[in-house]
């Protein structure tokens, strides 16, 4: 899992993140935080024996990955990078001092960047990212005039870094959260929520369910008449509603074929 919480400061984000992971494990020793907040994963130490990686400046991207690295050799089950957002901004401040043309200087900051991505995205642990938000303005004109409107929050890293994670929730103020991107369907269009252990044991459960969905799936591949379909529905009752559209398309297939055949045979 690829999960990502961005708030505003003062949101739970650090909370939030220890909750999930102590859902995602049986123990919180196998959880490790990543550390850029001036020590705040300290302030939670009464939910178990998490370990603690403090990241110090500069936060480049090179770092992170051999913190990353670091927490994964040591054998952790989670890993807790809180903020991405340092890695962002300091792209942006290495980017402003280099002399050059500012279009072409994109072209070495982005690859360290990317590099940072693929390290979450191809690491064996479960990844939980924080990363800091902050009021957003878009111009709108009024009476002739362009005047600064406030268009709600939005998360301080790279344009279309939510788009990296399976899961993005959104904290307010009041530490309720939201889902701005699920591709598990647990969460998506579902009333705000404040973020518990049983939070990461739902998402724990659906990983472990994906596994078993892929099983199911390569079964309808392989099936090779319309009554191995249906014997399929009814054995998995709970993957009805993912696997039903896979088991009526190959059904049309199989019928093809028998259609194919009977005719060759007149």
């Amino acid at each position: 899992m690829k999960l990502g919480i961005q708030g505003p400061s003062g949101s739970g984000k650090t909370f939030s993140s220890l909750l999930l992971a102590s859902g995602l494990t049986n123990d919180l020793k196998n959880v490790a935080v990543i550390d850029t907040e001036n020590g705040s994963a300290d302030l939670y130490a009464h939910l178990g024996a998490y370990k603690v990686l403090r990241l110090t400046r500069p936060y480049t991207p090179e770092r992170y990955i051999t913190a990353i690295e670091t927490c994964e050799k040591a054998g952790m089950e989670v890993i807790i990078l809180d903020s991405i957002t340092m890695e962002w901004e300091t792209l942006l401040e290495i980017h402003g001092q280099m002399p050059g043309n500012s279009f072409a200087n994109w072209s070495k900051i982005t690859p360290r960047h990317n590099a940072f991505i693929h390290k979450i995205l191809q690491s064996p642990c479960h990844i939980i990212a924080t990363i800091r938000s902050k009021q957003d303005y878009v111009l709108s004109e009024k009476n002739g005039k362009y005047v600064p409107e406030k268009v709600g929050l939005k998360g301080v890293t790279r344009e279309g870094m939510d788009y990296e994670f399976t899961i993005m929730f959104d904290l307010d103020i009041k530490h309720n959260a939201s889902a701005s991107k699920d591709r598990t369907g647990l969460f998506m269009d579902q009333p705000s929520f404040v973020i518990t252990n049983g939070t990461g044991k739902r998402i724990l459960k659906w990983c472990d369910n994906g596994v078993e969905l892929e099983k199911i799936k390569q079964e309808i591949k392989e099936a090779q008449t319309v009554e191995t379909l249906r014997d399929i529905l009814k054995r998995y009752p709970d993957y009805r509603m993912e696997i039903e559209p896979l088991c009526i398309a190959e059904k049309e297939a199989i019928e093809r074929v028998e259609a194919i055949n009977i005719t060759n045979e007149l």
